[in-house]
């Protein structure tokens, strides 16, 4: 059976992570923001549908990667769990509250992190992208 509409997939899990590590090899504003920024951030996700759940952002040489596993090197890590992790990708809870509460604990180098700031910005637009296609369950 065929339909007009793209099959959506599931929040974290591997069709989830090919489908960003595509959009974000696609993105032409983070390749350009990677010539003059460079991080590496892994996100720690526990408690998940399928266990704990990691996966990293790798941005520097005018590359940008996305995929599972920690990223190599590893400037800052974030952990979280599934419902905090939800509840942010989905906008019932802001990311900046999450980290205020505690909610997502941050490791790592905070300099790196807020000197990123542009590349988080159009790594939204990539995640925007593939939101519409995710369930979260």
């Amino acid at each position: 059976m065929s339909t007009d509409t793209e099959p959506t997939i599931r929040y974290l899990s591997l069709a989830w992570m090919r489908e960003l590590t595509r959009e974000v090899a696609e993105s032409e504003q983070l390749r350009e923001l990677a010539d003059d920024h460079t991080i590496g951030v892994t996100q720690v996700i526990s408690d998940g549908p399928e266990g704990t759940v990691i996966y990293h952002l790798q941005v520097g040489d005018a590359e940008a990667t996305f995929g599972a596993g920690p990223a190599d090197p590893e400037n800052v890590r974030m952990e979280q769990d599934w419902a905090t992790a939800v509840a942010v990708a989905t906008g019932a809870q802001n990311a900046q509250e999450a980290f205020i509460t505690g909610r997502i604990k941050l490791y790592g180098d905070q300099q790196a992190l807020m000197g990123a700031q542009p590349v988080f910005g159009a790594l939204d637009s990539v995640f925007a992208s593939v939101r519409e296609r995710t369930r979260y369950e």
